[in-house]
């Protein structure tokens, strides 16, 4: 930094150093914890044996290193004028990989080149990012307009749908975390809480399926009042009709006090009947309110309300002819609905077990005996921060936590920072990226989120991911780095 007239100026074409010490501090320390996950005790090798998994780790380490480097190298036009193309390779690729991949571990994602596999999934993270920034990039972009909704739409939709093609949900979410940048660059905060809704839906209406309470189920009930409380509330945010909300709340009332007054006259009261009808009644005022004021608003909340109950209606179609049968039973043990210790809550339960036995200072390196007999399945890909926690116990998991929250932290300062929307975008793209796989691979460790199988950043073995990651840093990086200072 040198200071100019009392202003702070940052010198020109530093690569920002915060975000290249956490980089390379990651990498070291995922590869000494891969070394520590895939140890044998009855065959133990050294670190640098290119035979074991730290050796091949190594390998990979040191070609991301040389693509980094490379990477700050080339012009930032290079990124923009080509990202198009990208895309279409990348499309290609994913297309390539259904057709010609082999299952393993249940997908078909990896293409296998010799003694090279590649997981073009994994690339495609940094690829839809330079598309999203070189639209949204684009003279006198504007967001809500329908076709340039609709193309941005397309650009995260279509290798979603790929690659959930090839069983990988995992990554298939990753993709959908794009939307947090379109919410920064401009798309209705109203479009992202109906997709939180969504989640809630799904959750509620799995979750207490199996009780059924007349024509609906628990969980149905529950959401239908939820539903009309999200209804009213919208009234309140969008209309500022504090009245009209109070008035609603009080109509869709109504069915449910008169089941409780019948209810101690008879105890075969059929709740989810009345539910529908609070449901029906909200519907009906929400039209009568439209028609009389035509304000639009009154039908985009009366088609939120219908919408919202359809998908509630689908949830359990979905839950059991869409989904795999693996995947219904992982989400009902994270829901704790099924337990499942031999099976599909194996790998959390044992997760579990290591990371609690590391209590408050942990085993120490190499001494973790859940990890070196093997008892967690994947203990040096998705579930490697179970060693950590093992080995390094609650001090060591929160170190590294605190470092990923910085390291976020700085991408969301460098994003916010960029002097063009394509250095923005892209800066948003790579922040949602590295947050959901965070949030997502830390949580299903410790047993509150579902077991969908992605990496943890820099951490988990790998070459694919390894790559895919430092592309999506550097380019990032390199973007910072020729921003305009002043």
């Amino acid at each position: 930094m040198i200071k100019h007239t009392g202003i702070e100026i940052e010198e020109k074409g530093k690569v920002d150093r915060i975000t290249l010490f956490l980089y390379l501090l990651f990498v070291v320390i995922g590869w000494f914890n891969i070394y520590a996950a895939s140890y044998d005790l009855e065959n133990a090798t050294g670190m640098f044996d290119l035979s074991t998994r730290a050796g091949s780790q190594l390998i990979w380490i040191g070609t991301s290193l040389l693509i980094a480097f490379s990477l700050i190298k080339i012009e930032v036009s290079f990124y923009e004028t080509y990202s198009f193309l990208f895309y279409l390779i990348g499309i290609f690729l994913l297309v390539v990989t259904l057709i010609v991949a082999q299952e393993i571990n249940g997908s078909r994602s990896w293409l296998i080149i010799g003694p090279v596999r590649l997981q073009p999934a994994e690339f495609m993270k940094f690829i839809i990012s330079l598309a999203l920034a070189k639209v949204l990039n684009t003279y006198d972009f504007k967001l809500m307009d329908k076709k340039n909704l609709m193309l941005v739409s397309s650009i995260i939709i279509l290798p979603t749908l790929l690659v959930i093609f090839q069983s990988e949900t995992g990554t298939a979410l990753v993709y959908l975390s794009l939307i947090l940048v379109l919410y920064r660059e401009g798309l209705p905060g109203g479009v992202l809480f109906m997709g939180i809704a969504a989640i809630i839906y799904f959750i509620l209406g799995i979750r207490f399926s199996d009780e059924q309470i007349g024509m609906l189920s628990k969980g149905e009930i529950m959401t239908v009042v939820l539903i009309i409380i999200f209804s009213a509330g919208m009234v309140w945010s969008y209309l500022k009709r504090k009245r009209t909300f109070f008035i609603i709340i009080l109509i869709s009332s109504v069915p449910f006090l008169i089941a409780l007054i019948l209810y101690f006259f008879s105890e075969t009261i059929d709740w989810g009947m009345f539910s529908l009808i609070s449901l029906g009644v909200t519907a009906l005022h929400l039209l009568y309110l439209f028609l009389r004021y035509r304000v639009k608003t009154y039908f985009y909340i009366f088609l939120f309300l219908i919408v919202s109950f359809g998908f509630l209606e689908s949830t359990e179609y979905v839950f059991n002819d869409v989904l795999q049968p693996h995947q219904q039973m992982r989400i009902k043990v994270t829901l704790g609905m099924e337990q499942d210790l031999s099976g599909a809550g194996y790998h959390v339960g044992q997760s579990k077990i290591a990371i609690g036995s590391g209590g408050l200072t942990g085993k120490g390196y190499l001494n973790g005996t859940q990890t070196k007999l093997k008892y967690v399945p994947e203990q040096d890909t998705d579930f490697i921060f179970c060693t950590i926690g093992e080995e390094h116990g609650f001090i060591g998991s929160t170190i590294v936590m605190i470092l990923f929250t910085v390291f976020v932290l700085r991408l969301l300062k460098l994003a916010e920072r960029q002097t063009t929307t394509f250095g923005r975008v892209y800066g948003y793209s790579v922040v949602s990226i590295f947050f959901f796989h965070l949030l997502i691979n830390i949580g299903m460790v410790i047993g509150i989120m579902p077991v969908i199988g992605i990496p943890l950043p820099f951490f988990s073995y790998g070459g694919s991911s390894l790559w895919g990651f430092t592309i999506l840093l550097f380019i990032f990086l390199r973007i910072d780095k020729s921003r305009k200072r002043g």
